[in-house]
């Protein structure tokens, strides 16, 4: 099952699930809305900070 075929919902997925999503590391594909979904759900967990920072996902000065 792809992800275009379910509603993605961030929130419902654990926090390394997104990180998979967020780092390709999955190959699934994914909208620039799906991504950007993860990125925040990340960041508002504060999960993963740092390696989204250094792979560019998140901006340094984004306080969550």
């Amino acid at each position: 099952m792809t992800l275009a075929t379910k509603q993605f919902k961030a929130s419902e997925l654990c926090s390394r699930k997104l990180w998979q999503l967020v780092n390709d590391e999955t190959g699934a594909v994914m909208t620039a809305g799906e991504l950007e979904q993860a990125i925040e759900e990340l960041a508002s967990r504060r999960h993963y900070l740092a390696e989204l920072m250094q792979i560019g996902k998140l901006e340094t000065d984004n306080k969550h």
